[in-house]
């Protein structure tokens, strides 16, 4: 599915197209404190689900390293289940970086939330994390979404990325690659979910474009 500083130089089609994004910056420096204003390392002022909603889903806890942080510009829309697509979707995001950290490409927290066509295609996008022996830091944002959900329990949503302050770290020499802005760092996202037994919004589907006019600044 998703969203971080690429390591390879080209990608496949389809979803693994999405996983191998330009991670861009500024600088050149080997270390990276950089963070995005109003982004988190933890809680986030996005959508959330309920604390008990979410022990009863069985939702994964997710605990973040401190040299990721995140900003969600995903106010509440006044409706419960678009409200639930959005905080269920930070909670996917995240996911797969923890995922990504442990350097695991079968990490239950992001298996929880991804299924079929996208789940595979995020395996194959960790694992890539691990052959490198790289991880990522730095800070995300995330804005613009637009979220439909039907009545057959299947939702949709689109939005954008900056990952204008986000890099690949290799773990072997602590190295942070750091990159340039371009119009790369700006890329939109079109993602296809289901709401399954549980209640949680999973992602079967995802569509990505790098260099989007519509989430350029």
């Amino acid at each position: 599915m998703t969203r971080r500083p690429r390591l390879l130089t080209t990608a496949t089609a389809g979803v693994t197209a999405a996983l191998l994004l330009a991670g861009c910056g500024g600088g050149g420096d080997s270390k990276s404190n950089d963070k995005i204003a109003g982004a988190d390392t933890g809680a986030s002022a996005s959508p959330s689900v309920s604390a008990s909603a979410s022990e009863a889903a069985g939702r994964p806890k997710l605990d973040m390293p401190s040299d990721l942080s995140y900003a969600f510009d995903w106010p509440q829309t006044g409706n419960a289940d678009k409200d639930v697509v959005l905080a269920d979707s930070e909670q996917s995001v995240k996911a797969v970086d923890l995922a990504i950290v442990h350097q695991n490409a079968l990490d239950k927290a992001y298996i929880y939330y991804y299924e079929g066509e996208a789940a595979a295609g995020t395996q194959k996008f960790i694992q890539n994390y691990v052959d490198h022996k790289a991880s990522i830091t730095g800070a995300y944002r995330f804005y613009s979404p637009d979220v439909s959900v039907s009545k057959d329990g299947t939702a949709s949503l689109s939005y954008c990325e900056d990952q204008g302050k986000a890099f690949v770290k290799y773990l072997k020499t602590n190295e942070i690659r750091k990159t340039k802005v371009t119009a790369k760092s700006y890329v939109s996202y079109h993602t296809s979910l289901k709401q399954n037994t549980k209640g949680v919004w999973v992602i079967e589907k995802i569509i990505s474009q790098v260099g989007s006019a519509e989430c350029q600044p």
